[in-house]
């Protein structure tokens, strides 16, 4: 109820104070929140007033209510009412007064952006105006937010914005930009600042860098242009524009070029033209100052033996020329040659003045032969060095022809050529050509480097190298490539075709997997300084076969009698390459795997691997002797298309159906049952037993005199003396067995009756010594007097055991 009550009032002073008293007895710690949207906040509410009814917070997030405490805490786990503006309250009776505390929420934009209002700034125009904005995205509040442009590190244009919302804005600054041609390349950007007072963070972010460029002009500042004679019109005549003018002088409407030499006949006037921005053209006086007139160049150059055209100097009056070579006059002849080489000084003079100058004639001849280049030999791993010079002005360049590697370098110097051979492998050996050439003439020598202890290589890669295909299966290429950027008009494939020709195909080659089985393909390149050379596809179109079976024939007879010879053919039908094929023979008793020799198998399997890569019958054959052993035996055959580590892995392995063996043997009796000699007791009777085991099986009989009982299965008894014959009789032999039967006395009952009277007489005997024994150390006389159950006379009674009966010892 109270609660209630203390509600009531705090409702009733809010609506009787109109505001905040400036003199309520409450502090707010801290008195001003800055906190970004979304995080937490917390303040302290607390009173000074010694009697209040309570004490609470009015807050849209954070609210209390009125607590009988003398501080409350205003708490939020998370911001997220922009226009949160909480009071503290505090009533006392009908009084009531409040402090509104200093709450400010804020967002920052990650970065702010600038844009142009034409697609590239850097195709602005000179005095044009254009708009740049500066955007900022998503900020509050917006209080004393300054933006700033600058141009380089100065700033240009300032602007503060203000907006009274509490809640997140798009702010834009706006800067009207009117570029001169000093603005060309330049860059501007905006900056934004904003400070929300001591307990909250500083927002400072910059635009990226705007690209500016102007374009302008083209102007032309020239009026009247002076040269000296010899020079040129380049950079004479100033012309200004962005983009940069192409600048063309023109006479008599010929274009003349900027850098050429002017002379005498070059002044004039000229139309100037410059083509920028726009095309601007301007009427030009152009003025050249001569003196003396030099016609020769300062070096002269000829073919030695050929007629030189020597006009050194022009004049009016015409000068005198005097040359000299090395201090002394001399007169230049018509014919040069070689010695005529050097340096010479010309004095031209005539009436206007003297002029000294100073020609090269320079004679050219062919290089000479080139020496000191033989053929040359080096060990594998050494080092070689080929030496190739000649002799010639222009003093000739050098270059080389032969298999570049890695290991080979070469030096050219003081008009000497050096090919080093480093680490000599194979792939250094072949033919070197050494050039010399200068521009009157070339020579070139060829010579042959040899590798002890290395064979050619033939620098050619082919992918795959190596290519195992199914038959009709899917196509696979084959690329064959040279080595060190060899031209592909160099490189090709031969493959071989069903009639025995060669076709040629490009560097690429996908084979038939339904007829290619022997293409031979050998990839073939020409190579510098090693000529042509191949390399050979490791090639395998393989088939597995259709079928694998077993057959067993007996050699020079029809029948499988023990003794003969078998000879047993795997036929494996249809496979290639055969010569890939691994055969196998497994022997079998059921489940159970025999080995050959146990049987007595010793023949080795012959196989006919025929080297046709194309499908083939392959047979493999192994003679065995029968014996009976082998009787019901399974044989099989495995074959097993081993085709390398590049093959199907596991390699395809095919076995056959069973082959059994069945070997027609003579009969054998078991004499183990049925030894020789078989005595018999007189009396009693004796079974005979006559088995037998042989193919065909055989049927059994006996052949006798004597009295006796046939049973069933060849069982005999007999029970007088006799010679019992047991035959075995099948298709191929008739075998007998003789039995002696004798009789004999039984003795058993004798032996019997004479055992039990032995046993009789020993047991009498053993009973008499134990009698005697016992009674003369075991047994003593006692005297029995007076026997009183409850007294103990302390003698020691039987066989060590106390009793309770009072005795005398009598003896």
């Amino acid at each position: 109820m109270t609660e209630w009550i203390l509600f009531v009032q705090l409702f009733v002073g809010l609506l009787l104070i109109p505001g905040e008293d400036a003199s309520c007895a409450i502090e707010l710690t801290p008195p001003r929140v800055v906190v970004k949207y979304g995080d937490p906040v917390s303040v302290k509410c607390t009173t000074s007033a010694e009697e209040f009814d309570g004490l609470g917070w009015e807050a849209s997030e954070g609210g209390t209510g009125l607590k009988e405490e003398r501080y409350v805490m205003l708490t939020v786990q998370s911001v997220a009412e922009w226009d949160n503006n909480p009071m503290c309250f505090i009533t006392s009776g009908t009084n009531q007064c409040s402090t509104r505390l200093g709450l400010v929420i804020y967002t920052f934009p990650e970065n702010i952006s600038i844009s142009s209002s034409i697609e590239s700034s850097e195709e602005m125009r000179e005095n044009e105006e254009y708009i740049l904005t500066c955007s900022i995205l998503n900020i509050a509040p917006v209080q004393n937010l300054t933006v700033r442009w600058y141009q380089g590190n100065q700033i240009i244009y300032s602007e503060n914005l203000t907006n009274s919302t509490k809640k997140p804005t798009n702010q834009t600054s706006i800067f009207r930009f009117t570029p001169t041609r000093q603005d060309d390349r330049t860059t501007i950007r905006c900056e934004a600042h904003m400070d929300l007072g001591p307990e909250g963070p500083q927002f400072n972010a910059s635009s990226r860098e705007l690209s500016i460029g102007v374009k302008f002009g083209p102007e032309i500042e020239c009026h009247t242009v002076e040269v000296d004679e010899g020079e040129s019109l380049d950079g004479k005549c100033k012309v200004t524009g962005n983009p940069a003018p192409n600048i063309e002088w023109l006479k008599d409407g010929r274009p003349r070029s900027l850098t050429n030499p002017l002379g005498r006949h070059d002044s004039g006037t000229y139309e100037v033209k410059a083509d920028g921005l726009t095309l601007v053209e301007k009427r030009v006086q152009l003025n050249v100052f001569y003196g003396p007139e030099w016609m020769c160049p300062h070096t002269y150059t000829v073919q030695e033996h050929t007629r030189h055209n020597l006009t050194c100097s022009q004049g009016f009056p015409e000068p005198t020329e005097i040359w000299y070579k090395e201090e002394e006059e001399v007169q230049l002849p018509h014919i040069l040659t070689r010695s005529n080489a050097g340096q010479y000084s010309v004095r031209v003079s005539n009436n206007r003045t003297t002029l000294n100058f100073t020609v090269d004639i320079v004679v050219h001849y062919p290089p000479s032969h080139i020496v000191e280049l033989e053929d040359s030999e080096v060990e594998v791993g050494e080092v070689l060095g080929l030496k190739c010079s000649s002799v010639g002005n222009p003093r000739p360049n050098y270059s080389w022809i032969y298999y570049r590697t890695h290991n080979v370098n070469e030096r050219t110097e003081d008009g000497i050529s050096r090919l080093i051979i480093n680490n000599a492998n194979g792939f250094n050996i072949g033919s070197y050509t050494c050039h010399a050439w200068n521009e009157k003439g070339n020579v070139s020598k060829t010579v042959r480097v040899t590798v002890k202890g290395a064979k050619q290589e033939c620098p050619i890669e082919i992918q795959p190298e190596t290519m195992v295909l199914q038959y009709q299966s899917s196509g696979q290429s084959a690329v064959c490539k040279a080595k060190n950027n060899v031209s592909d008009n160099n490189v090709y494939w031969l493959i071989r075709q069903k009639n025995g020709t060669n076709k040629k195909e490009n560097i690429s080659w996908t084979p038939n997997t339904h007829e290619d089985w022997d293409p031979s393909p050998v990839c073939h390149a020409q190579v510098w300084g090693i000529g042509w050379c191949n390399k050979t596809l490791h090639y395998i179109l393989y088939k597995l076969p259709e079928n694998i079976s077993v057959n067993g024939t007996v050699n020079n007879s029809a029948s499988r009698e023990e003794g003969s010879n078998m000879t047993l053919e795997c036929e494996i039908v249809d496979v290639a390459p055969a010569k890939h094929l691994r055969v196998r023979w497994l022997w079998q008793r059921g489940n159970e795997t025999i080995e050959p020799d146990s049987v007595g198998i010793i023949n080795k399997s012959e196989c006919s691997f025929p080297e046709d890569k194309s499908p083939v019958t392959v047979v493999c054959t192994r003679n065995i002797t029968l014996n009976r052993t082998l009787h019901g035996l399974q044989v099989k055959c495995e074959a097993e298309l081993n085709l390398g580590p590049e093959g199907p892995q596991p390699p395809p392995l095919m076995t056959s159906d069973p082959f059994t063996l069945s070997v027609h043997y003579k009969p054998r009796i078991n004499t183990t049952k049925l030894p020789e000699l078989v005595p018999v007791i007189s009396g009693y009777k004796e079974e005979l037993v006559c088995e037998a085991d042989g193919n065909p099986a055989p049927t059994v009989a006996w052949n006798y005199t004597a009295t006796a009982f046939l049973g069933p299965n060849g069982m005999l008894t007999v029970n007088e003396e006799g010679t019992y014959i047991c035959i075995a009789n099948n298709s191929l032999a008739i075998v007998k067995h003789e039995i002696k039967v004798i009789l004999t006395e039984d003795y058993l009952p004798l032996l019997a009756g004479f055992v039990a009277l032995t046993v009789v007489a020993i047991s009498i005997i053993f009973i008499f010594i134990y009698s005697i024994y016992y009674k003369n150390t075991k047994m003593r006389r006692y005297n029995l007097k007076n026997p009183k159950l409850s007294i103990h006379n302390g003698n020691v009674a039987h066989n060590g055991w106390d009793i309770q009966l009072p005795v005398t010892k009598l003896s």
